[in-house]
């Protein structure tokens, strides 16, 4: 099934990029500690990389459905209930996520590509970091949809 893949797709994607801010967070206090001489692009890149974990991460979280929920109201109701309060509340996310992460990132992706802005260490694209936004928001609208097409059938 496609939602597996994507599951397995992102979660090594995460990984890499652990593994990648790990490493650069070692060489910045090895460089800074032992050489003498701090690295002048790991703090950029370090910042760059926890982005791209915490909102992937989120989308990730969001298709395994093990994000902090709150069960007091759907826990007094009965199941019939309790599955049209969670088609509402997918509803809610699948709308905020289409408007503020994928139309508005990538409004954000497109403005600041247009206006051609670099980060000052990296000297790459801000439209590259930024560029995480809509992506986490068309996972999450993929999952979410994923799970009312689940529930109902």
């Amino acid at each position: 099934m496609l939602k597996e893949k994507i599951d397995i797709v992102l979660g090594r994607v995460l990984v890499v990029i652990m593994a990648v801010m790990v490493l650069n967070v070692l060489w910045q206090v090895f460089a800074r500690f032992v050489l003498g001489s701090p690295s002048s692009f790991t703090d950029e890149l370090a910042r760059y990389l926890m982005i791209w974990v915490g909102v992937l991460g989120a989308a990730y979280i969001s298709g395994k459905n093990m994000h902090v929920a709150i069960d007091l109201i759907p826990s007094k109701l009965n199941k019939n209930s309790q599955l049209r309060l969670k088609m509402i509340v997918s509803v809610i996310i699948i709308l905020f996520c289409f408007f503020a992460l994928f139309i508005g990132g990538g409004r954000l992706v497109y403005i600041t590509y247009t206006l051609e802005q670099y980060s000052p260490a990296l000297q790459i694209p801000l439209a590259l970091v930024y560029l995480v936004i809509p992506i986490s928001g068309a996972l999450i609208i993929f999952y979410k949809v994923s799970d009312i097409l689940n529930k109902q059938s």
